[in-house]
């Protein structure tokens, strides 16, 4: 029993550590690809708002790809090099390695050269639209080899590089996107598609910095990788370790494009949608589509990419219990994964829509029906955290044709809500149609970790009922002082809603940080010795 506790306590604080690591990644990238949406709009003028879709329409293009040519072989190898590591081959993982980079370097040309010499037949009928994807073709080239060094340092739960290269990605891509919008727009102020294009361009300028940081970090580990307490026979032939790679990297690459699928359903159908309904102009619905589609994805984004932390450092955990055949540790963290999931992820969502007029006022000026579609989206960011987290972990329990029956119950249930959907509530109407598809999915998930499993729902309930009332309270505390502020404070204006934006922040951290430490939310979560650490800190025993 000791054994046993001390198991689930060690891979809970990996999941903690590996978590924290690959949310500060993300987080911080994902602030970095929102804070450039401040100055990127204002130098186009405007032309943001149609720039905003064309670059959405590009971007959906490009996410189909790369989750094509990258989201499977991350996914695959983390999930392979933690299987041969709990058997300590680890001489099997380094091959292992080297073997994904040549499947990643072949999947980047076909990818990269089929977007590029084909980016006429996506382009829904916009010639602005080509160029763009052209554009993006040169990130799928690399992209993918970057993502298989991810996923190797992830198999050994080496988090950090993971979340840095992430950063730097993001920081070179915004610092190169700003440079040539700011330029071209002020050589040739009616140039905006070829800022768009220039813009979308970045994400190869980041893919090399990524690349160089990554690089140092196996050049930096190269020692340790090399101990003798990592050696092990090597009985697995290079070409299995291939098809192996393949095998694990297709089901991945269905699943993980599971949210650039329901994006492309949105991206061809809404506007096909809208003119059958009549009554619009393009320009009319190219603005809606842009209110959900870009300048509200590129908010809720930010609170998605915390699942999406979760997500990565499940998938090796949950694979060295399989490999071991260790039923108790695969429920324990499950469970563990589940409620820090909750924990992050509800009061981030909930926070938003308390906050959302004050954000998108910061980041696009002031727009009631942006508002209301971002503070919509944030509540649905939660189903589609959801299916993040919860087809993560079954890729790494090896679920994953389960799953992709899964997502086809989703796809068939998005198809049939959409048309509905969009009719009676326009621009939040994609929204709600994958909200609900993706939460009937987790619900099939649940079930089925459920029946194998058994997982010991009155432990959860507790956490789980203080999580969703401590979100509560924070949410109507902070919309309450957003409103009260609004009637002395220009709520309209960017400077003043940034400055009550603050304010409401710091209230609701401060709230649910409070009631979860007062009321042992956190003993559950981070365990007791970091909970008892933090009520000292804060003067809260």
């Amino acid at each position: 029993m000791g054994a046993e506790k001390k198991t689930g306590g060690d891979a809970q604080a990996k999941m903690l550590s590996g978590s924290a690591w690959m949310t500060a990644g993300s987080i911080t990238s994902r602030i970095l690809g929102a804070i450039y949406i401040i100055p990127w709009t204002t130098w186009l003028g405007s032309y943001s708002t149609q720039a905003n879709a064309l670059y959405a329409q590009g971007y959906n293009i490009y996410n189909l790809f790369l989750t094509i040519a990258t989201a499977g072989l991350p996914s695959a190898i983390s999930k392979l090099v933690a299987h041969y590591n709990g058997l300590e081959e680890y001489e099997v993982s380094r091959r292992l390695y080297r073997s994904g980079m040549y499947v990643s370097l072949a999947m980047g040309v076909i990818c990269a050269t089929v977007m590029f010499f084909g980016a006429n037949l996506f382009n829904n009928g916009d010639a602005n639209v080509t160029p763009v994807i052209r554009s993006l073709a040169w990130a799928v080239l690399v992209i993918p080899a970057l993502a298989v060094t991810r996923g190797y340092l992830q198999g050994y739960n080496w988090m950090a590089p993971s979340a840095m290269s992430q950063f730097f990605e993001q920081l070179f891509r915004v610092i190169y996107m700003l440079a040539a919008t700011y330029l071209i727009m002020k050589m040739h102020p009616t140039h905006w598609v070829a800022a768009v294009t220039q813009s979308t361009f970045a994400a190869f300028i980041g893919a090399v910095a990524a690349i160089l940081i990554l690089g140092w970090a196996l050049i930096k580990r190269t020692r340790q990788l090399r101990e003798p307490g990592l050696e092990s026979a090597d009985r697995v032939q290079t070409g299995r370790l291939i098809f192996k790679v393949i095998y694990q990297a297709i089901p991945f690459i269905v699943i993980e494009s599971g949210i650039a699928i329901f994006q492309l359903i949105d991206q061809y159908s809404f506007k096909r949608i809208m003119t059958m309904m009549g009554g619009y102009t393009s320009y009319e619905i190219n603005t809606v589509y842009a209110l959900f589609a870009f300048n509200a994805n590129k908010l809720y984004m930010i609170v998605i990419s915390l699942a999406s932390a979760m997500a990565a450092t499940a998938i090796p955990l949950l694979s060295m219990a399989r490999a071991r055949g260790d039923v108790r540790s695969m429920r324990k963290q499950i469970e563990n994964g589940l409620m820090l999931f909750y924990f992050i992820m509800i009061p981030a969502a909930m926070g938003l829509a308390a906050v959302g007029q004050q954000v998108y006022t910061v980041f696009y000026r002031y727009n009631a029906a942006g508002v209301t579609i971002l503070e919509f989206a944030a509540f649905m960011s939660i189903p589609y955290g959801m299916y993040t987290v919860g087809a993560a972990m079954m890729q790494g329990l090896s679920e994953s044709k389960k799953m992709m029956t899964y997502l086809g119950i989703g796809v068939v249930l998005k198809l049939i809500l959409q048309v509905p959907a969009v009719i009676f509530l326009k621009g939040m109407g994609p929204l709600l149609a994958t909200g609900i598809a993706m939460l009937i999915v987790f619900y099939l998930i649940i079930h089925s970790f459920n029946m194998e499993f058994g997982l010991r729902f009155h432990q959860m309930a507790r956490p789980t009922n203080q999580i969703l009332a401590y979100s509560v309270v924070m949410f109507i505390a902070v919309k309450l002082v957003m409103v009260g502020l609004g009637l002395f404070i220009d709520p309209h204006g960017r400077y003043t809603a940034f400055f009550v934006l603050i304010i409401g922040v710091a209230l609701g951290a401060a709230i649910f940080g409070y009631l979860a430490l007062r009321n042992e939310l956190v003993d559950t979560i981070m365990g007791p010795a970091r909970a008892d650490a933090l009520r000292r800190k804060f003067h809260l025993n």
